[in-house]
C-alpha cells in the first residue's frame, strides 16, 4: 500500500503489481500481548464501522512478525497482515491519495527491506521484491549511503547476493511463475533483471571482470 502510494506521488509511468496483504509495525514502550494487538485492531475496525473481524494465526516472537487475518461477516478471510513488533525503523512520512492520508515508512526503508530480502536465497521466494526494485529504479534515485545507514538502524543483515547473481536462470523461472495482474507493468525478465542489478550495483559484491558497462542503468 505504501509502495503504491509512493509510486503514485512520484509519477510512476506504469501500473504496478497488486497486493493482497499489508505489512505493519506496532510501536510501543512495552511489548504488547497478543490479546492487546487483536483488541486494538478490532476496536479500530469497530470505531470506523468496518464490518470485519480480526484473528491471530501466528504469534510474534524473536525474528518473527505477528500474523493477522481479517474476516468478513461470513467468516471468509479477505486479506492478511504481517505486523512487526517494535522493529527499529528509520522514520515515517504521510502519504496522500485523493482525500485519504496515512502514515507509512519512508521509501529508503522500503529499499533497505527489499535489498536485504533478496540478498540471500529468499530471493527465489521474494521475486515480488525484485519487481518492486524495478519499479523504484524507474522513478527514485538510489542513495547508497542513506540506504546503508537504514539497514544498520533496522538491525538487518545483507548477505552475499549469491542467488541473485549466480543463479539467474532459477530466478527467471521464479519470475515466470509469479502471478501478476494482466494490466500490471510486467517487463521481460532480462529487462527487469538488468535494471535492478544496475540500480543496486553499489550494494552488490565487487566481481572481477565486471565493470560499469555490464549494468543496465536506467
Amino acid at each position: 500500500m505504501v509502495l503504491r502510494s509512493f509510486l503514485y506521488e512520484n509519477n510512476y509511468p506504469g501500473i504496478i503489481r497488486p497486493t493482497k496483504d499489508i505489512d505493519a509495525n506496532w510501536v510501543s514502550d512495552f511489548p504488547p500481548t497478543n490479546e492487546q494487538i487483536i483488541t486494538s485492531i478490532q476496536d479500530a475496525l469497530n470505531d470506523n464501522d468496518i464490518k470485519l473481524s480480526v484473528s491471530l494465526y501466528r504469534a510474534y516472537g524473536t525474528g518473527r512478525s505477528a500474523g493477522l487475518k481479517f474476516l468478513n461477516p461470513d467468516g471468509e478471510a479477505i486479506f492478511t497482515m504481517d505486523m512487526d513488533i517494535n522493529r527499529p525503523v528509520a522514520g515515517v512520512k504521510v502519504y496522500t491519495i485523493d482525500n485519504f492520508s496515512f502514515k507509512g515508512m519512508i521509501p529508503e526503508q522500503m529499499l533497505a527491506d527489499k535489498i536485504t530480502a533478496i540478498s540471500d536465497d529468499r530471493v527465489f521466494r521474494r521475486i515480488k521484491d525484485v519487481i518492486d526494485l524495478y519499479y523504484f529504479s524507474r522513478c527514485f534515485e538510489f542513495d547508497y549511503d542513506r540506504v546503508s545507514e537504514i539497514i544498520k538502524i533496522s538491525e538487518k543483515t545483507v548477505s552475499d547476493f549469491n542467488g541473485f547473481i549466480t543463479r539467474k536462470e532459477e530466478l527467471r523461472h521464479a519470475y515466470e511463475k509469479f502471478r501478476i495482474d494482466a494490466e500490471s507493468d510486467r517487463p521481460g525478465f532480462d529487462e527487469m533483471y538488468g535494471a535492478v542489478k544496475g540500480y543496486i550495483r553499489e550494494v552488490l559484491p565487487k566481481q572481477d571482470g565486471i565493470g560499469e558497462d555490464d549494468f543496465d542503468i536506467n
